[in-house]
């Protein structure tokens, strides 16, 4: 129930999917890390892109307040890493673009609107009959 209330109160699921996104993205260049470091390689922007979404990720489930910067610059950064990192084979750039969009579109709902029941909008009036 306290786990329930407290996802409730941040964007948990884009936030999962932009780590999920850059962990995709950082496996690219981790892998490569024999060629990641030498002079004029671009992996390391691969390696600087994934650690920052998923840095972007992590930050928006402490800061939801900021969500709606942190899902724009997550978006840019995914379509940015399929230079360096080829996006995690494009499953971390599609991953990061619906993370993103998912924190750009989170909003904090009122404790009174949360708390209201659903009401129809027809009114009860008495059947008539014969």
């Amino acid at each position: 129930m306290v786990f329930k209330k407290w996802r409730h109160t941040r964007p948990f699921f884009g936030s999962i999917l932009t780590v999920l996104s850059g962990l995709m993205i950082l496996w690219v260049p981790l892998n490569l890390y024999m060629s990641t470091f030498l002079p004029g390689s671009v992996a390391v922007i691969g390696l600087l892109f994934g650690g920052l979404i998923t840095l972007m990720g992590l930050l928006s489930f402490f800061l939801p307040g900021a969500s709606k910067a942190l899902g724009i610059i997550v978006i840019f950064l995914s379509i940015l890493s399929v230079i360096g990192a080829l996006g995690g084979f494009l499953f971390g750039t599609i991953f990061g673009i619906i993370g993103g969009a998912l924190l750009t579109a989170w909003r904090i709902v009122p404790a009174e609107e949360s708390s209201k029941s659903p009401r129809s909008d027809v009114t009860e009036q008495p059947a008539k009959t014969g």
